[in-house]
């Protein structure tokens, strides 16, 4: 595992890289960094991954103001430092698939297919916005890493909170970096982002969706409901899972991606 540092109008961009074959990029979500994808790269073999921190999260300067795009665009800059005539397999969880959608809206031919891992192309409802606001004025007022103590336990499953609970305090003990600004600026784009339902509508690739049974972030009715726009879906629940299948149910999660990236790749 190679960790590396590039700049993009003088804020530092950080991502880690490790294997050979195609190329893989593995987009974390709100509150997290590139590790929560540990459990993939280890033991996915046969493909390059590329696992960005995004603007604002771990090795990454912090943010203060930014959007989907503005996210997506330091992805697509990354990338170029990177990739040279080659396609790539593009998989986003919970808010980093909305900067994957973003990505996949600009940039379709640079995709052989992508993927939603616990996350949507639905824009917030208003009670959602309301949450989210209910949040940024939480973290104002607290700070990020009372925060993230009171959400990331909210985002496992009742099964991984009774049988590891230890997973969880993982989690938390990764989330004391994170200034205020970052988070309240995610949720600010959170909130503003648009319906990207076309997006997968126009899709010309394969997309995966992995939902999660317990998933209360991306309810497990709105994440199927999505599944049907695409022409090619390829679509799986985890059972014992709600927002992290990645960590909650590492070997089938690894098992659905290994058969996605050969289904694309090797086909």
């Amino acid at each position: 595992m190679e960790e590396k540092i590039i700049l993009l109008n003088g804020k530092q961009i950080g991502y880690r890289k490790t294997g050979n074959g195609p190329t893989v990029v593995l987009v974390h979500g709100f509150g997290e960094d590139g590790r929560i994808w540990d459990n993939q790269y280890l033991n996915l073999k046969g493909y390059r991954f590329i696992i960005p921190d995004l603007p604002g999260s771990g090795l990454s300067s912090p943010v203060n103001g930014t959007s989907m795009e503005e996210m997506a665009e330091a992805l697509y800059f990354l990338i170029q430092q990177e990739v040279i005539d080659e396609k790539i397999v593009l998989i986003g969880h919970s808010m980093g698939g909305y900067v994957s959608l973003s990505f996949v809206e600009k940039y379709p031919e640079m995709l052989s297919g992508f993927g939603l891992f616990h996350s949507t192309s639905y824009p917030d409802t208003d009670e959602k916005k309301k949450t989210r606001l209910k949040g940024i004025q939480f973290i104002k007022d607290h700070g990020s890493y009372e925060f993230l103590k009171t959400a990331i336990p909210n985002l496992y499953s009742p099964i991984t909170k009774e049988n590891h609970p230890q997973m969880i305090e993982e989690q938390l003990g990764r989330s004391h970096n994170f200034s205020p600004e970052s988070l309240v600026s995610y949720y600010e784009a959170m909130i503003a982002r648009k319906s990207t339902s076309f997006v997968l509508k126009d899709a010309r690739c394969p997309v995966l969706f992995i939902l999660g049974k317990y998933d209360t972030a991306v309810p497990l009715k709105d994440g199927l409901e999505q599944c049907k726009l695409p022409d090619f879906s390829y679509i799986h629940i985890l059972e014992n899972s709600a927002h992290m299948g990645m960590r909650e149910e590492v070997k089938d999660a690894n098992q659905i991606l290994y058969n996605f990236l050969e289904n694309i790749f090797k086909s």
